[in-house]
């Protein structure tokens, strides 16, 4: 069982101003509620019983959305960054907060249904340290051998490779933290990339459910009026 998740709620969401000018992208209503609170309820469903959402941009917004501290009934930690560290620095950050617990990473502006039950059979099936829920879209990021293993985190170049996007959504074990040397500014995906090949670094793909990273500010009102 996986009981806790790191939310990622820092970023700027600047591909969607105007409306994030003064908001960060994972509180923009959607259909009548936050953006983020599709992402708790995602978790909540596999087991999760505490969140920890990292914040920067217009972090006042997280205290009037959350005044309590918790979602229904659920604790939510916040860890601000003062200085954006990216999703690296973000995660080495909190590693206080997580222990030596194993966790879910989960974007969160990605509105997906994606089952994760097999996610958690695959992490739990091997010693990796990080296992990265994968799907099959027109993006091509992860290439992927027959066994699981991550072989290139980047764009498609190995035809012996099968490729495919990451979900936004992985499980990472406490022990992955020692690969991230300190909080300053670095993108998860600097740190996979130095992880291929070696098992350290699986992925399973899980192409079932719906999957939206809402864009575009045209994109976000087609979405809300669907």
């Amino acid at each position: 069982m996986v009981s806790t998740a790191l939310v990622l709620g820092a970023g700027l969401g600047a591909r969607l101003r105007p409306l994030t000018l003064a908001c960060p992208k994972p509180l923009l209503p959607l259909r009548g509620r936050p953006m983020v609170e599709y992402v708790f309820a995602h978790l909540a469903d596999s087991g999760v019983r505490r969140f920890i959402v990292n914040t920067h941009h217009a972090a006042e917004r997280w205290a009037r959305a959350f005044p309590k501290n918790e979602w229904r009934g659920l604790p939510l930690l916040f860890r601000h960054e003062p200085l954006l560290l990216g999703t690296a620095g973000g995660l080495k950050n909190v590693a206080d907060l997580i222990g030596g617990e194993t966790i879910f990473l989960h974007s969160g502006d990605v509105v997906t249904d994606l089952p994760l039950a097999p996610l958690l059979a695959a992490h739990a099936g091997c010693d990796a340290e990080v296992t990265l829920a994968l799907r099959d879209s027109a993006l091509k990021t992860v290439g992927l051998d027959t066994d699981g293993v991550v072989r290139r985190v980047g764009y498609a170049a190995d035809t012996d490779l099968a490729w495919h996007d990451y979900a936004n959504v992985a499980i990472v074990s406490a022990r992955f933290l020692q690969r991230i040397p300190d909080t300053r500014p670095r993108e998860l995906a600097s740190v996979w990339r130095g992880m291929t090949g070696g098992g350290a670094l699986r992925g399973t793909v899980i192409n079932s459910g719906e999957w939206h990273n809402i864009g575009t500010p045209e994109e976000y009102e087609k979405f809300n009026q669907s």
